[in-house]
């Protein structure tokens, strides 16, 4: 998994690998039309961020796995037998979740391989590089996870489809899943601009500082942004830039509900406060219906 921002400062980090960058969006509709009908193209195009090996291993220090999303996540991983963390990035949910003594399967899915060369630092932890329509799993997990905002990867609805068609397939009978997607009324993105670079060491001890500008704001569905990286001693800045989709509860629910999975309770945080107009999450805890 990879690691949420900090609810002080949020940033548009933690997005599993699949940010689909804002300068290929014309390429991830051509491939619609060499694509199976319903798969799910993130695998196409994954953000620079996380395919970078360079830019991957500064994930965690720039987005480290925040105490209250360990503490929402942790305790219902415990719980399920078998769990697919989907977008898991650097695996650090299931590494903790295996260091808290789980001993039951735990499978990580990404489909960017320099993040997963960061997660399979734990080869007790089955790690698979690809996208989640493209594994056809069938009845196998207790529980799906779906954290660090991967969801609002999903910027059409036909992808939205496809995950949650795949997610359902891929739950037990009375299986789990638990993910989060911002609430577009509480507009994070006008915070994603920054002022000053935010600096950080590499395993190296180079320092590297990376800014962040939001390119095109909410247009009523998605909000391209881009982070831009300067190492002491590149010889080139990286420019990453991506795209995240925004969807209210109303519309979460009606996806949910296409998919035949029930809505067991949304919360507003990870302290699992209520859900509001201001909440800055929509955590949903949803079921396989009956």
């Amino acid at each position: 998994m990879t690691a949420a921002a900090s609810p002080q400062a949020d940033v548009p980090g933690r997005a599993g690998g699949q940010l689909p960058a804002c300068a290929a969006l014309k390429r991830r509709r051509d491939l619609r039309h060499t694509r199976p009908a319903g798969a799910w193209v993130s695998l196409s195009v994954v953000d620079l961020s996380f395919s970078d090996t360079r830019l991957a291993a500064l994930y965690d220090r720039l987005h480290p796995l925040s105490e209250p999303e360990r503490g929402f996540y942790l305790p219902i991983i415990m719980q399920a037998g078998s769990v697919l963390d989907v977008g898991c990035g650097t695996g650090a949910l299931l590494h903790a979740a295996r260091r808290a003594g789980h001993v039951g399967r735990l499978c990580g899915l990404d489909p960017a391989a320099a993040m997963l060369a960061r997660a399979r630092a734990r080869p007790d932890i089955e790690w698979l590089c690809g996208d989640l329509a493209a594994t056809r799993y069938a009845d196998e997990f207790d529980l799906v996870v779906m954290t660090g905002h991967a969801f609002q990867t999903l910027v059409e609805d036909h992808e939205v489809r496809a995950a949650l068609a795949a997610v359902r397939g891929a739950l037990r009978a009375h299986g789990r899943f638990v993910f989060e997607t911002r609430n577009p009324s509480a507009r994070a993105w006008e915070g994603w601009t920054s002022r000053t670079p935010t600096e950080v060491l590499d395993a190296t001890g180079t320092r590297v500082q990376v800014s962040r500008r939001v390119e095109t704001p909410f247009d009523g569905r998605t909000v391209c942004f881009s982070e831009t990286f300067v190492g002491d001693g590149w010889e080139r800045s990286l420019t990453s830039r991506s795209t995240l989709r925004f969807l209210d509860a109303t519309a979460l629910s009606g996806f949910l509900g296409e998919a035949r999975l029930a809505i067991e309770a949304q919360f507003g945080d990870y302290s699992r406060q209520p859900l509001t107009p201001a909440s800055p999450e929509i955590i949903t805890l949803a079921r396989v219906a009956a």
